[in-house]
């Protein structure tokens, strides 16, 4: 299959994911592919909802290259959305117009945790076509990256059912019956890993898991509920590519900066950061020194900055290039990379020229710090 994809022109996502040098700091964002774009909503439209979007591959591909006809951004995501998973798992998704995701069954007792399996990966083999589509028509133009959501994330939609402001019905379970939650966990994070292989074979370049909700557990819950089952999940991820080449994979906890020292024991080149850890101090926790190991670093400005004119995001990009400081320029030794992100997804209100001023400022005020 490697000999059907063109070889890569820049390749300065995956070089920063592995703390090598590059000569400026790449950006891509979350959600790039979404509604604060109009030509998103135009083909969200004909394809009639989310999901006909998300299992159409066609429509899966056009609106993943979409952000890229814009923006001269770093790296393509995938389309598809964190929740393919449990659907596939049988738990009946579904998007209503205006509202967040919702499941038909949630899993909230012993009989529904004792049915749950890793699901038969056929029925997520849209998302594969989509993978190789997607790779192919970017035409080595920048990498595609895949994802997941996180097994506990997966699981906190899994048992409330739909999104939720406080967590009761998970965090009762959690608390109440931790064997259940094991469980789950567990058939969760087999299923993520053998899902994210999946998407590497079809050609993702690299892997980026999810854990949206992590931040919402207690000290100490964190660790055993969420970080231990993002190891397990890495742990089984393959490690190279159609190509040959390392697949990169990226760990993003929103409200994860507390545990920011232990998540850099995980075995991941990335950590994702969102806009309240200051970026200097996660890079001399786990960044690492030049010749040495430690993790890259991916964000983090906070999305709302893109409201403000482009003149005030201009200055708010430099910011948080500046907190970063200066990545290390030695062509001949791994060391400190950062990744320009946004701290969680992208707005559906953005307006799109916002972007433009934010990624025309991320590739030349980078450009500028390592003259």
């Amino acid at each position: 299959m490697s000999s059907s994809f063109a070889p890569l022109q820049n390749d300065t996502f995956l070089r920063a994911c592995l703390r090598q040098a590059t000569d400026h700091t790449p950006v891509w964002l979350m959600r790039q592919a979404g509604r604060y774009l109009p030509e998103y909503c135009a083909t969200r439209a004909q394809a009639g909802s989310f999901m006909g979007l998300a299992t159409n591959v066609d429509y899966a591909t056009e609106v993943t290259l979409q952000p890229l006809a814009r923006y001269p951004l770093d790296a393509a995501i995938l389309f598809s959305d964190i929740l393919t998973v449990p659907d596939a798992m049988g738990l009946g998704l579904s998007f209503a117009q205006g509202e967040g995701p919702r499941f038909a069954t949630p899993v909230r007792d012993e009989t529904a945790v004792a049915k749950l399996a890793v699901p038969d990966l056929e029925k997520l083999r849209y998302v594969f076509d989509a993978v190789t589509s997607i790779r192919k028509a970017l035409n080595g133009r920048v990498p595609l990256i895949g994802f997941s959501g996180s097994p506990w994330t997966l699981a906190c939609y899994m048992v409330e059912g739909a999104g939720s402001d406080d967590y009761r019905l998970v965090k009762s379970m959690l608390y109440s019956r931790p064997d259940l939650m094991h469980r789950i966990l567990a058939v969760n994070a087999d299923a993520v890993a053998a899902y994210l292989n999946a998407q590497i074979d079809a050609g993702a370049q690299a892997v980026m898991v999810f854990d949206s909700w992590g931040g919402v557990l207690a000290d100490g819950a964190f660790q055993e509920f969420s970080l231990a089952y993002t190891a397990r999940v890495l742990a089984g991820l393959k490690r190279n590519g159609v190509d040959g080449k390392i697949v990169p994979r990226i760990v993003f906890t929103k409200g994860g900066g507390l545990w920011l020292e232990q998540m850099g024991q995980l075995d991941c080149e990335v950590l994702g950061l969102d806009w309240t850890m200051n970026l200097g101090k996660a890079r001399a926790l786990v960044g690492g020194q030049v010749g040495g190991a430690g993790k890259a670093l991916q964000g983090n400005i906070d999305p709302n900055v893109l409201f403000a004119p482009p003149a005030a995001v201009e200055a708010e990009v430099r910011k948080v290039l500046e907190s970063f400081g200066a990545p290390h320029s030695d062509t001949t030794r791994t060391g400190p990379t950062h990744i320009f992100n946004l701290g969680h997804g992208i707005s559906q209100y953005t307006p799109p020229d916002h972007v433009t001023a934010l990624v025309e400022a991320v590739h030349t005020h980078s450009r500028r710090m390592r003259v």
